[in-house]
């Protein structure tokens, strides 16, 4: 139970999380800022069209919600009946306590829907509704007496099923009514979920609040109305949310210093199913893990010893048929994203923050430790590569980090102490006391690698497009057969980006291949190169163990000054006496944005969509229907297909191809690298001289997606979805249901929704430079947190949601899920 109140309370809190929300009556954004659909095509009239489709789904969720009280009610009379007779299912004092106030909801919500159903079927801009919203709210008191005895009903059905056999058969198997337009006549549910809706329409009555007042001109009756109504309704979220607050933890600072210190770090370790974030040290005799202690608050930093292992007892554990890793904790993709989103939100606030030099000092640091806030957590739960430690003497340990190389330079340092002649050391519980108090004073690593704690002086990090041409590596002493991979830093961790070809049996790979790599915010890029194993018999069977043995590795810093110009820079990286040539040249986001038109009509890049799909009398464009069949061919299993780049060479010898219509395409299609093939759908949808959802609909689909409310959003996306033209209509739902599919090999492929989305959101979206030109974007991190982030979202809600039909889609019928 105190799980279901944390729950409870926890929602309630969601929508409280920004305390500027209600502070200031005018400011009331959403989590996103999109460019305003009113600047685009008729104030008054777009304002007043996205308020009707957020009304229209308000009133289908409505009509949800009352058939669920309604479907709670119906035994409630029944039993009453019972409690008069020798044989009662429930006692009156029971009965009253589970449905305490239901009743009086339904009644309010009943009148309220039949109040607002008529205004919408007769809409136009006369139409008034904040009056009923303000009565709702000022009915808010009713939900007070409910969640106050929330808790306690919960308890009493869940005691009384237990005990009663008739009434749990009941509890367990309540019918709802689906809503009028919906197929299904009914669905069942237990009385424990429909003893939360309650809960959960309060919140989201407010929510959609947000989305009215945002859509509704100033100078409209209904804007002070539903502004008193936001007001009621958050001073009651406030009432109810008071016990909630956040516990902020500070630390404290010892002295003393011995032993040499190597290296550290922090890591996310494993344990006992949690990842806890540890600073790690390795002095020349062992390793410490360490983590802050919890004091008071003003008091010095102080750390605490975990555990620690001497490097003469220290080994690399690996898995063997006998072992398996054990539970990890990990956070549902979507929150990962939604981390990013608001990191992104975040750093261009306060970004404006300074430009607007209010002198208000008080508003950054806040929004510095809200962003501090979300990137710690970001930071904890986004590494995935394991590294496991093992004491010969004792137990083993488990790290996650966030990439290969990161593994690869904890593995050498320590290995590099091993070979000297070390002894076993075994430390008192003082000795202990102090090595650690000295690691305050030692530590390399003062902070936790996240952009709050940076310098403003420091470099935000390139927005954009990284090209780079690999070359050759020198300096091998046998032959084998080699690869390199390019990683680049995002978000506080690395992320692989390209693949070489692997060059067999040589000790002077050629490659000469070219990748394009998307930057954001990215300062590093790192280069690793791999001997390849095609030995079976040593596949490790931890997926993520990657079994190639590392030959080299090394980095170099992205200066601006030095990428930014036109031409190529060469470089060679130097790593373990081996040497990998490399050119590289950069394209901020802001040029490489542009969608610039075909001059060449009879091609397919460039051309707009509905020329090629007239010229071909198909419904979907011939490249898009054989790339998806090549990928899903021999590519549905390949790792981080659609994310790993494809050599830009062999991409353009197919985009020439396509364009001239070659007869030969499809042996072409055949005997190419499946990530050129997968490269070349990507392009063809970015130099499409409009996006997929077109520039006309864009602003739209920015407002869409910043809906709070489920039901409001599910209509105005499903609406936009019919605006489109067929041609792109059918290609996007074709393309859909083709990223699902790759999806759903996520445990092999390593390509999750999320991740599809954040490949083919900008790409599908991104508007051409005529459209794009109206926002008046300045800032690549604006560009980013704003427009990008959004589009990814936008994909990401028709990815997730069920499989869309054009021709149910076309009949211009709404469907709402029941569980709104």
């Amino acid at each position: 139970m105190e799980e279901d109140e944390e729950e409870v309370l926890g929602f309630l809190d969601k929508v409280l999380e920004d305390e500027d929300v209600f502070d200031n009556e005018m400011d009331l954004d959403c989590p996103f800022t999109p460019v305003d659909f009113r600047t685009f095509k008729g104030d008054t009239e777009k304002g007043l069209e996205m308020k009707k489709l957020v009304l229209s789904g308000f009133l289908a969720s409505e009509e949800i919600y009352i058939n669920q009280l309604e479907a709670l009610l119906l035994p409630m009379k029944p039993l009453k009946a019972t409690a008069t007779t020798s044989k009662p299912v429930l006692t009156m004092e029971q009965i009253d306590t589970i449905f305490f106030m239901i009743q009086d909801i339904f009644e309010i919500h009943k009148e309220f829907y039949d109040a607002l159903s008529p205004n919408i079927q007769q809409w136009d801009e006369k139409v008034t509704v904040g009056h009923l919203f303000q009565k709702l709210a000022s009915q808010l008191g009713v939900y007070k007496a409910f969640v106050d005895n929330y808790k306690m009903a919960v308890e009493t059905a869940e005691k009384c099923s237990q005990a009663n056999s008739q009434f749990q058969k009941i509890s367990e198997n309540l019918k709802v009514k689906g809503p009028k337009e919906s197929k299904d006549c009914t669905t069942s549910a237990t009385m424990e979920a429909l003893l939360y809706k309650p809960i959960d329409r309060v919140t989201r009555s407010t929510l959609v609040l947000h989305d009215l007042l945002k859509h509704t001109p100033k100078d409209h009756p209904d804007f002070p109305l539903l502004q008193d109504a936001l007001r009621i309704s958050q001073n009651f979220l406030s009432s109810i949310n008071e016990e909630i607050d956040p516990r902020r933890t500070a630390v404290t600072t010892p002295k003393g210093e011995v032993r040499q210190l190597v290296k550290d770090g922090f890591l996310v370790e494993v344990s006992e199913g949690t990842r806890k974030l540890r600073h790690v040290f390795l002095f020349t005799d062992l390793l410490l893990c360490a983590k802050m202690k919890k004091t008071a608050v003003g008091k010095h930093q102080q750390y605490e010893c975990k555990w620690y292992i001497p490097l003469a007892d220290l080994s690399f554990q690996t898995l063997d048929d006998s072992d398996s890793l054990p539970h990890v904790q990990t956070l549902p993709e979507h929150e990962i994203e939604e981390m990013k989103i608001k990191i992104s939100i975040i750093k261009s606030d306060i970004q404006k923050e300074k430009k607007a030099q209010k002198g208000q000092s008080r508003n950054v640091d806040r929004l510095r430790k809200k962003m501090n806030e979300q990137e710690s957590c970001l930071l904890l739960h986004s590494p995935t590569i394991p590294f496991r430690i093992h004491n010969k003497h004792g137990k083993s340990y488990l790290f996650l980090l966030s990439s290969d190389y990161e593994r690869s330079e904890w593995r050498e340092s320590i290995q590099k102490l091993q070979k000297k002649d070390l002894q076993a050391c075994v430390l008192s519980s003082v000795e202990l006391q102090v090595l650690t108090g000295s690691c305050f004073k030692l530590r390399t690593v003062h902070n936790i690698p996240v952009t709050s704690n940076k310098d403003d002086e420091e470099s935000p990090g390139l927005y954009g497009f990284l090209h780079v041409i690999v070359h050759k590596a020198t300096g091998f002493k046998e032959s084998a057969n080699l690869y390199c991979t390019l990683e680049v830093d995002s978000f506080g961790y690395f992320v692989s980006k390209a693949k070489t070809r692997v060059f067999r049996d040589t000790t002077e790979p050629q490659w000469n291949e070219e990748f394009e790599i998307e930057l954001e915010g990215s300062q590093c890029l790192r280069i690793l190169c791999y001997e390849k194993c095609y030995d079976k018999t040593k596949l490790n069977k931890d997926d993520n163990e990657i079994v190639d043995k590392i030959m080299g590795k090394g980095q170099v810093q992205l200066d601006p000054q030095t990428v930014q110009s036109k031409n190529w820079h060469m470089d060679v990286i130097e790593m373990n006496g081996i040497k990998v040539e490399f050119s590289m040249k950069f394209t901020s986001r802001d040029l490489s944005l542009k969608r610039t038109p075909s001059k060449k009509q009879s091609g397919v890049f460039g051309v707009k969509i509905s020329v090629v799909t007239k010229r071909e009398r198909s419904k979907v464009p011939y490249i898009v229907r054989q790339c998806i069949e090549e990928v899903e061919k021999r590519g549905i299993d390949e790792v981080g297909i659609y994310r790993i780049s494809g050599v830009a060479t062999d991409i353009q010898a197919l985009k020439a191809a396509f364009d001239a219509n070659t007869k030969d395409i499809l042996m072409m299609l055949s005997d190419m690298d499946i990530n050129a093939i997968a490269g070349t759908l990507k392009l063809y949808f970015r130099e499409l001289p409009e996006p997929l959802l077109t520039d006309r609909l864009y602003p739209a689909f920015m407002e869409g997606i910043a809906l709070s409310d489920p039901a409001a959003k599910e209509n105005c996306m499903m609406h936009l979805l019919r605006s489109l033209p067929d041609p792109n209509l059918i290609t996007f739902l074709t393309l859909l249901e083709h990223l699902k599919r790759v999806a759903e090999k996520e445990p092999v492929n390593k390509m999750s929704l999320h991740n599809l989305a954040t490949v083919f959101g900008p790409t599908l979206l991104r508007p051409s430079e005529s459209e794009s030109s109206k926002a008046h974007i300045t800032l690549a991190s604006d560009i980013w947190s704003h427009d990008v982030m959004a589009q990814v979202q936008v994909l990401l809600y028709y990815l997730q949601h069920p499989p869309i039909s054009f021709a149910e889609l076309k009949k211009n019928t709404l469907y709402f899920s029941t569980d709104v």
